[in-house]
């Protein structure tokens, strides 16, 4: 995958939001604090969770709500896509949307042929596809970078602040939009 294609914004057509369309979820003394998910999904599956502005959703783990569970309103989520089709060979590993999570419990979607996973919605914000490779050094969860890859074979995990900052730079997100000042 070359860097002009990994570049590409997410909603080439669309405006950039500003921050006062920004989605809001309060932060108040007794809410948990916001925490950063990576999840993972080839780019074919994330891109069609953000390929419409203002109707993102998120999958995870082929469908299972308990994972979904664990993830609040206001948490962060970018999705590490491996290779570009779902079971390809088709490397890509690269980040390819970023988001803010919305209210609402994990939700049944049927997306027919008998497949009903859950959802749960998310604000994406524009921002271009990022290769991981650049990020291996400076990511505090990559323990080993030999087997930096064992991680995402859960489909979702929690990062740290530092970690979710340095994707969304690479990636060109609006810090604003991702609720840091």
């Amino acid at each position: 995958m070359t860097d002009a294609l990994l570049q590409q914004a997410l909603w080439r057509d669309a405006e950039p939001m500003s921050a006062a369309q920004a989605p809001f979820v309060a932060e108040t003394p007794a809410a948990p604090p916001r925490r950063n998910w990576i999840a993972v999904a080839s780019a074919q599956h994330a891109r069609r969770g953000c390929a419409a502005p203002g109707a993102g959703y998120m999958q995870v783990c082929h469908g299972k709500a308990a994972p979904l569970k664990r993830i609040q309103p206001g948490d962060r989520v970018a999705y590490y896509s491996p290779t570009v089709t779902m079971g390809g060979k088709d490397r890509l590993q690269a980040f390819v949307s970023i988001g803010i999570v919305l209210a609402g419990d994990p939700y049944a979607f049927d997306m027919g042929g008998g497949f009903v996973p859950f959802r749960k919605d998310v604000a994406y914000v524009p921002a271009r596809e990022a290769a991981i490779a650049p990020l291996l050094d400076d990511f505090e969860f990559v323990d080993d970078r030999t087997h930096w890859g064992g991680k995402f074979r859960f489909g979702l995990f929690a990062v740290s602040d530092h970690d979710m900052r340095l994707i969304a730079q690479a990636m060109g997100a609006d810090a604003t939009l991702l609720h840091w000042t």
